[in-house]
């Protein structure tokens, strides 16, 4: 019949609780509603945004969500309307056990801006658990001589439900021996004592079967039932007596395993066997037989399992004594659970912002977190603070609840995140802790402008270079992060407005490399510099400057080129020697210039080919030619020699010089007109005179050219220093010019190559020392172990000292050379 109405009870109940749902605001920050436990997924429990003094529409767009205090959600939230739902069936009993009132907590976060406020909702419970005994057929030996009014207790039923609900009351089924008293536990269910009414006849009636009910509060009420069978003993007309009826113990929840609780004691004063007493924990619930065990010899109550004060503060124990002839005493053992500091804060985090921008003002809020301590009774104040020093702080907002803001600048390019670990301590003691890392991340902002690995570059490019040759690169980095990080060069116009290098060079704006538009003569330009910028791609784009400087290598590609003797296929120039000069008498001095620079423009001299090889040799540095033996009358009086001047580049170049040269007695003898007596011995020329004239004119015309082409070199000089010491850019473009090398029609190079002219002093007679080239000066990179020359000259270094000696040399240089 019970279960009959049941069900249309219960949805009376549910319904009613529905209707008297009631939402009470404790305080500024907290929001009570009240539900029933049973009820479906999606049912509706209130509407937050009234509650909230907001409009619908206002939690979707401030981002509202729920957080958990636990680790489970149970309701939802619409966020356009505002209602609050169940998200599945609750079930009281199974969130909170025996606890009542049984509250659930949870917050509501609105994150534009960061709010949070406090939702408590109470659980209603319902009758849908029936009581339960949990030993079905409890089994009773009761003598036959106890005595009538004694009493017997009986196996509490376990009701899940708390209140009305829960266990009420117990009947017993109708009998002759027996009635069943109720009685409270000062802490637990109630239990029931069957009652000796009449005495009891094993001889008679051996065993007894009796039904007991138990019954609980509902509408409709809800039953469980026992079988008891009471088996009736011979006769022991002593029971065991306890010492105590109650024995009360307090034991630390943090007692280990087998602490002992509390010694039990009873006595009987029956002889033998029925003397004999054996304890037990008789009719408890099974929580107590897993936490507490027995020594059925001793008396002693120890742990079996932890004690958590947090889930059970206090027990009540059944002490059972039975003699050796089945009598049984009860007493009552009452623990109560000392609490002590054995739980940690707990922190709960609820919100986090992350990524934060590194250029966010102090006080901005970066997370929002709430703590909770178990032990309420111990464990004093609740502090919270960071481990380390970092630019953030725990500011608190209201109880329990936090927010951690910034409290210094961020710096991104520094420190590009954070591993915040928030530590909440209590007072102990022992005093515990915990530590709960929240991880912020820190966005970029283009704060930094990009920089040049180098403060100045300085490139090198071997002059007759290919076209569009790559001579090197420049890299910048920026130390943001995105666009913000990718750097984009170009060249900046020189500030002179002389555009003409940009044909020389070009940059790829994306990776910086440059590049060589034409070919380079080092011969006509040495060096030229210009300014790359380097610009990255932020919203408000930072850039850099740098300069770049470009030097030309030279190439071995000019022979040495003869000052003297002239070479020009005119009357040949002969010089005169008296054929009493002694070994080593200086004779001349072939005079060669080679238009490169450095190595390629030293040269040496080799006597390549002579009428008498054993008569002259050639210095092979200075070109100075000088007698090896004193000349006899044998020695043939004209002398022709071919010298082989060579360079020492890779490969080396060379040219030669002819020259013939005179054996005479005396230089007062008529030599000027002297013929080759091979050819003609009787005749003599008689256009000396008009040679004579033409090689003075030569010779003027010769100083003449020479004065002309320094005063042009030194001014085309200044020209060129105004023209590249300016910084200069240039493009990357792909459509080369056509015309890249500068040069004449026939080929050779359009600048003038001027040279000076040095002749010796300290003599009579004058000659030509050296011819060299005037040379740009500028810092020339030379590889390891390379002697780096004098700016300007064309011969090894120990030269110029032979140069200096000119007062030494001996011989003359005959009119007619000049």
């Amino acid at each position: 019949m019970a279960a009959a109405h049941r069900k249309p009870l219960q949805s009376r109940q549910v319904g009613s609780l529905l209707f008297l749902l009631c939402i009470s605001v404790g305080s500024a920050a907290t929001i009570r509603y009240s539900v029933a436990e049973e009820m479906e997924s999606g049912s509706f429990v209130a509407n937050v945004a009234k509650d909230l003094g907001l409009e619908g529409g206002k939690l979707a767009a401030r981002g509202a969500r729920l957080v958990a205090e636990g680790n489970k959600l149970h309701f939802r939230l619409h966020r356009k309307t505002g209602d609050l739902f169940v998200k599945e069936k609750l079930d009281r009993e199974s969130l909170c056990g025996k606890t009542d009132p049984c509250v659930l907590h949870f917050e509501i976060v609105l994150v534009e801006p960061l709010q949070s406020f406090r939702v408590e909702v109470r659980v209603f419970d319902i009758n849908d658990n029936a009581p339960i005994f949990l030993n079905k057929e409890p089994l009773l030996k009761i003598p036959e001589s106890t005595p009538l009014g004694s009493r017997f207790p009986l196996q509490s039923a376990q009701d899940l439900d708390v209140g009305l609900n829960g266990l009420q009351n117990y009947t017993l089924s109708p009998n002759a021996y027996f009635h069943l008293h109720t009685r409270f536990r000062s802490h637990g269910p109630k239990y029931a004592e069957l009652v000796l009414d009449k005495p009891l006849d094993r001889e008679e009636q051996p065993e007894v079967n009796l039904t007991i009910t138990a019954v609980d509060g509902g509408s409709p009420p809800k039953s469980g039932i026992a079988h008891i069978r009471v088996e009736v003993l011979d006769v022991n007309d002593h029971v065991p007596q306890f010492s105590r009826l109650v024995y009360r113990a307090q034991v630390p929840e943090n007692s280990a395993n087998g602490s002992l609780v509390a010694t039990v004691s009873a006595t009987d004063l029956d002889e033998g066997s029925n003397k004999e007493i054996t304890y037990s924990l008789a009719q408890n619930p099974e929580a107590i037989l897993q936490t507490f065990q027995i020594d059925s010899h001793t008396g002693e109550v120890r742990l079996r399992g932890p004690l958590d004060f947090e889930a059970v503060e206090t027990y009540d124990i059944d002490i059972q004594a039975t003699d050796g002839g089945g009598l049984s005493a009860h007493s009552k053992v009452l623990v109560e659970v000392v609490d002590v500091n054995d739980n940690p804060p707990e922190v709960t985090v609820s919100s986090v912002s992350s990524p934060l921008p590194e250029d966010s003002p102090l006080q901005t809020v970066v997370a929002l977190f709430s703590i909770r301590d178990r032990d309420v009774r111990v464990g004093g104040k609740i502090t919270c603070f960071l481990r380390e020093d970092l630019p953030f702080a725990v500011k608190p907002t209201f109880r329990n609840s936090y927010s951690l803001v910034t409290d210094r600048g961020l710096d991104r390019e520094e420190v590009s995140g954070y591993n915040i670990t928030v530590v909440a301590m209590d007072t102990g003691p022992p005093s515990l802790f915990t530590e709960t890392v929240i991880e912020v991340l820190i966005s970029d902002i283009n704060d930094n402008p990009p920089i040049f690995q180098e403060d100045s570059y300085i490139l090198t490019v071997r002059e007759n270079n290919s076209p569009a040759i790559f001579i090197g690169k420049v890299h910048a980095e920026d130390l943001d992060l995105g666009e913000n990080a990718q750097v984009t060069y170009t060249l900046l116009p020189p500030q002179s407005g002389d555009l003409s290098v940009f044909a020389y060079i070009s940059i790829n704006s994306d990776n910086g490399k440059l590049y060589a538009l034409r070919t380079m003569d080092y011969e006509a330009i040495q060096n030229f510099q210009f300014v790359v910028k380097a610009t990255d791609g932020g919203f408000l784009s930072l850039s850099s400057q740098v300069t770049v400087r470009v030097v030309v290598l030279d190439d071995n590609d000019n022979r040495p080129m003869i000052l003297y003797p002239l070479q020009n296929g005119t009357l040949p120039c002969n010089d005169l020697v008296p054929r009493s000069a002694d070994a080593g008498y200086l004779v001349t001095k072939v005079v060669a210039v080679d238009g490169d620079s450095g190595q390629n423009s030293w040269l040496s001299y080799h006597l390549l080919k002579a009428t008498d090889p054993g008569l002259f040799s050639v210095q092979q540095q200075n070109g100075e030619i000088r007698t090896l033996r004193q000349i006899s009358e044998r020695d043939p009086m004209i002398q022709k020699l071919i010298i082989l001047v060579q360079d020492h580049g890779q490969p080396a170049l060379s040219t030669t010089a002819s020259l013939s040269i005179l054996l005479v007695d005396g230089f007062s003898e008529p030599y000027l007109q002297f013929r080759d007596p091979s050819k003609n011995p009787t005749r003599v020329n008689p256009s000396t005179k008009y040679l004579v004239i033409s090689l003075a004119v030569l010779s003027f015309l010769f100083l003449l050219s020479v004065t002309v082409i320094f005063v042009i070199h030194i001014y085309q000089k200044v020209k060129y220093r105004e023209k590249f010491t300016v910084e200069e850019h240039f493009y990357d473009d792909c459509n080369f010019p056509n015309n890249l090398v500068q040069g004449g029609a026939n080929g050779s190079l359009s600048q003038p190559c001027p040279y000076e002219m040095c002749s010796a002093t300290g003599s009579s007679n004058s000659e030509f020392r050296f011819l060299k080239r005037f040379m740009p000066n500028f810092p020339f990179p030379h590889g390891a172990g390379e002697a780096k020359p004098e700016a300007g000259s064309n011969l090894p270094p120990d030269s110029d000292r032979n140069r200096s000696r000119g007062s030494e040399d001996h011989g003359r240089v005959p009119d007619n050379c000049m």
